[in-house]
């Protein structure tokens, strides 16, 4: 499977801004469905695409046509897995919120917010930087000296 065509970068970082507020609110309220409905969007965005995330199609109706076009893309597996990451903690966080194991559901989210976090605020992707990182090592990949 294609992780899809290359993407405006403006987008992933205008869904980590909604994203870092979604987190923040549930870190605060403990409200667990807010943070499940976070783990659908995560879930979108890593196993049906990028194009169909609800933040991303946001940005593409909204956002985008008052920015102007770019020529600037990135590749969009790097992203996917960022997203597929995000999944992973808000699982976890809705889990444990709704199983009332509050610090679980607290840690996890957070974990989750301080990703999100540093994509909104200074534009560094940790699961992107993950992503390369791996890549870099898997066995039977070429590593640039």
């Amino acid at each position: 499977m294609s992780a899809g065509p290359p993407i405006d970068p403006r987008g992933p970082r205008f869904a980590a801004v909604i994203t870092t507020v979604v987190l923040a609110v549930v870190l605060l309220t403990s409200w667990w469905p807010l943070l499940a409905a976070q783990t659908i969007v995560f879930g979108i965005g890593a196993f049906i695409g990028l194009r169909h995330a609800p933040y991303a199609v946001l940005y593409r109706t909204l956002v985008a046509p008052r920015l102007g076009p770019t020529t600037e893309r990135e590749a969009a597996a790097p992203v996917r897995f960022a997203q597929g990451v995000g999944f992973v903690f808000a699982l976890v966080g809705t889990i444990g919120y709704a199983a009332d194991v509050v610090l679980l559901g607290a840690i996890a989210t957070g974990f989750a917010l301080f990703a999100a976090f540093l994509n909104a605020a200074f534009d560094f992707c940790l699961g992107c930087e993950t992503y390369l990182l791996l890549r870099r090592f898997a066995p039977g990949t070429k590593t640039q000296a």
